[in-house]
């Protein structure tokens, strides 16, 4: 029992011991960080620079994942979308541009496809548009609407007014956010000028939250062909699948179906088809990617950081080497005076790094406002704990990474020598 309570009594001077020796450590550090104010500024320049860039892009790029992801869940897991073009990967999201294009005899074949509920071709142009001499150009998409709305039920609603029918000719179905495009309010019974036709607006959707959408005028399907000049093309073809089948038999089937129609070969196809859960992955891979390439290149300032923490502390072993000499002739020990020197180094990039967080919180937040204002309404970016742990515990790393071999050296120094350097 006696042992025990000796052994116990050790431990606690042990700890405290230790806990005091840190303190003095960082005391230390703390101190001759300060008392090189400018210097140390300019050291951690690089690192507060490359947090800054490394936490406001992350925040950035998982807001927008987490945005789209919210938009595609919206569409619903049992939706498939059509396009024209081939290939994988980022290669099939941009394969569509100069690819074949959809047809109406597409639609046609994938309406009789086993599984399918209901098929909604999409005709999209880029348009000028005018309202009370007021100009702009905006997504001007040619649509069976009762279909489009049927396919796309969660995220197209109308909010105000009524639907485009079957018998309009020149009536527009407008995004919730197309009034901003003009000076003066679009309202129903508003007058817009597509191609040299004037469309009556009869109804406003709801917001979704993407340009693309909040920012479209929807017109009937025969009125953009004539308009356009597009007997046959379509642009897009939506599909929702019927309750009670297999989404991924059913994208099976239009392959096949669509092969035989266009008289094409397996892996030569000029079509794409996606489940929306794939179309999602195929955005995520882009964004990953892209935010890779970001991080990399703000990554080369962590490294000028990281030469600079080193550079600043080789300077301060040498300015400090007789107060070096007198610890070590006092008693401190190598491990003491490393760990003094690693502890300095550690804050300074500690210190870039709490910079940093703030300041890429700031611009992510920034970038937040500006794109919910003017793009995407639904963005935010995504600011978690990890993302800011990860932050600091990165920078501190760094510094420690970068004071090693200073810290090394000056642990090695002999008193006596260190004692006459002038």
């Amino acid at each position: 029992m006696e042992k025990k309570l000796a052994n116990r009594i050790v431990q606690e001077k042990v700890s405290s011991l230790v806990f005091v020796l840190w303190k003095e450590i960082l005391k230390m550090a703390f101190h001759n960080i300060k008392q090189r104010r400018l210097r140390s500024f300019l050291t951690i320049l690089a690192i507060f620079i490359g947090i800054t860039a490394i936490v406001s892009l992350i925040s950035i790029t998982q807001g927008m994942g987490e945005t789209i992801e919210e938009q595609f869940e919206k569409m619903g897991a049992n939706k498939i979308i059509i396009m024209p073009g081939s290939g994988e990967g980022m290669e099939a999201m941009f394969g569509m541009f100069g690819a074949t294009p959809l047809t109406e005899d597409d639609v046609e074949t994938v309406k009789k496809v086993n599984g399918v509920d209901i098929v909604a071709p999409l005709l999209m142009k880029t348009e000028k548009v005018e309202f009370k001499k007021d100009v702009a150009y905006t997504y001007v998409i040619g649509t069976r609407t009762d279909e489009a709305l049927k396919v796309l039920t969660d995220m197209a609603e109308i909010e105000q007014g009524k639907n485009l029918k079957e018998m309009d000719k020149y009536k527009a179905l407008i995004g919730n956010k197309v009034d901003k495009l003009f000076d003066k309010e679009v309202t129903i019974g508003s007058k817009l000028q597509i191609k040299d036709k004037s469309f009556e607006v009869v109804g406003i959707l709801k917001e979704i939250g993407t340009p693309d959408d909040d920012y479209a005028i929807y017109i009937p399907m025969e009125t953009a062909r004539e308009i356009f000049d597009e007997p046959t093309d379509v642009t897009t073809i939506f599909v929702q699948v019927k309750d009670g089948s297999e989404i991924t038999d059913v994208v099976e089937y239009i392959e096949k179906r669509l092969r035989d129609a266009r008289d094409e070969k397996t892996g030569e196809e000029t079509f794409q088809v996606f489940t929306s859960e794939q179309l999602l992955e195929q955005f995520g891979v882009i964004l990953g990617m892209i935010s890779l390439v970001l991080i990399g290149i703000a990554s080369i300032s962590l490294l000028v950081g990281g030469v600079g923490i080193a550079n600043s502390m080789y300077t301060s072993v040498l300015e400090r080497t007789r107060e070096i000499g007198i610890m070590k002739a006092i008693g401190a020990r190598n491990s003491d005076i490393m760990l003094t020197l690693l502890a300095e180094a550690g804050l300074l990039g500690l210190f870039g790094g709490i910079i940093g967080c703030f300041l890429g919180i700031a611009f992510a937040k920034g970038a937040e406002l500006y794109m919910s204002q003017t793009m995407f309404t639904m963005f935010h970016a995504s600011v978690t704990p990890e993302l800011i742990l990860l932050g600091l515990g990165f920078s501190f790393v760094i510094g420690c990474l970068s004071g090693f071999f200073p810290a090394r050296r000056a642990a090695k120094l002999q008193p006596v020598e260190a004692l006459r350097y002038e």
